[in-house]
């Protein structure tokens, strides 16, 4: 899944002049004060940018466990080597190199070099994306991307000019070299996902194994008790839910409760609430697994979100 361009030749659009507008140099803003350990991370949103998450970060010992997002992610590694864990094997990925993951797919992450990796990401959401392959692709159906990795220092540029224009305010010129990159990695990467074919017994019985931990996110079944409900035996159930969603039970729920948790915290729900809305035993549990998923505390992705909102209002550019 390490993969070259194929050039600029799109379908509609195809490579116009946005590339060319957006190559005023837009150099990444300082970044937050690192910490003893030499690790920092600011996780973050936007308000100019509807329907994105931002990361810039620098880590050494933090790994990342296996989770996936509902967006895509698109990182642009700026030193080191980040080494991510994907369904069809590890790829690492140095500086200049664009790191394309599309939605749902569970990866792992964590330093391919002993001084760490040091990143700007963006996390589209699939209805920007979506309309932004729509405008610029002739892709039908739903867009991803088909390459891992690819090395694109030009990428790399312009993703770290989305974050410098989102920090400085600039949502004119955040959004311009938003699609701008999307766009360009699009027509260079992308590609179709796959349909759903229909799912077979094994698929069909971890579908309703996940439904039911959606609904029971605070209280789950044992593995022996959802197999009991199913009909099947737990080391069936285990096989068929890992194969459909790239990971055990356990770990898939995990997961969700910390995807409820940021929805909660992005709500102003303080943190020590929000554990016990989830399922946590405690703040201390929702802490550790959000930092190790996240990449950040609950406490300080919460401020941030709140932060970022009274700046766009105080600025009299958000709603009253």
């Amino acid at each position: 899944m390490i993969g070259g361009g194929t050039g600029d030749a799109g379908g509609p659009g195809g490579a116009t002049a946005p590339d060319a507008e957006a190559r005023a140099d837009v150099a990444p803003a300082a970044a937050p004060s690192a910490r003893r350990s030499g690790e920092w991370a600011r996780h973050w949103q936007y308000a100019g940018l509807p329907g994105l998450d931002l990361l810039r970060a620098r880590y050494v010992r933090h790994t990342f466990p296996r989770h996936s997002h509902e967006g895509y992610v698109l990182g642009a590694v700026t030193g080191g080597i980040e080494r991510i864990g994907l369904p069809d094997g590890a790829v690492d990925a140095g500086g200049g190199g664009i790191v394309m993951i599309n939605p749902e797919v569970p990866h792992t992450a964590q330093a391919g070099a002993p001084e760490g990796w040091a990143y700007s990401t963006l996390y589209p959401s699939a209805q920007l994306v979506a309309d932004i392959a729509a405008e610029t692709t002739g892709l039908t159906g739903t867009a991803g991307f088909t390459d891992a990795f690819a090395a694109d220092p030009e990428a790399v540029r312009l993703v770290n000019g989305v974050h410098r224009a989102a920090e400085e305010g600039n949502a004119l010129a955040a959004d311009s070299l938003l699609r701008v990159v999307i766009a360009r990695l699009l027509r260079r990467h992308g590609g179709p996902l796959p349909a759903r074919t229909p799912a077979a017994a094994g698929a069909r019985t971890a579908e309703r194994a996940r439904a039911l931990l959606e609904t029971r996110l605070t209280s789950p079944p044992s593995l022996e008790q959802l197999a009991q409900e199913l009909g099947t035996s737990p080391f069936a159930l285990l096989r068929a839910f890992k194969n459909a969603y790239g990971m055990p039970p356990h770990a898939w729920l995990t997961d969700a409760r910390v995807r409820r948790a940021r929805r909660l915290l992005e709500a102003g729900t303080a943190p020590a609430e929000a554990a016990v809305a989830v399922g946590f035993t405690d703040q201390p549990h929702l802490n550790r697994h959000f930092t190790r998923i996240v990449g950040v505390p609950p406490g300080a992705y919460r401020r941030e979100r709140a932060g970022s909102a009274r700046t766009y209002k105080t600025a009299g550019k958000g709603p009253s």
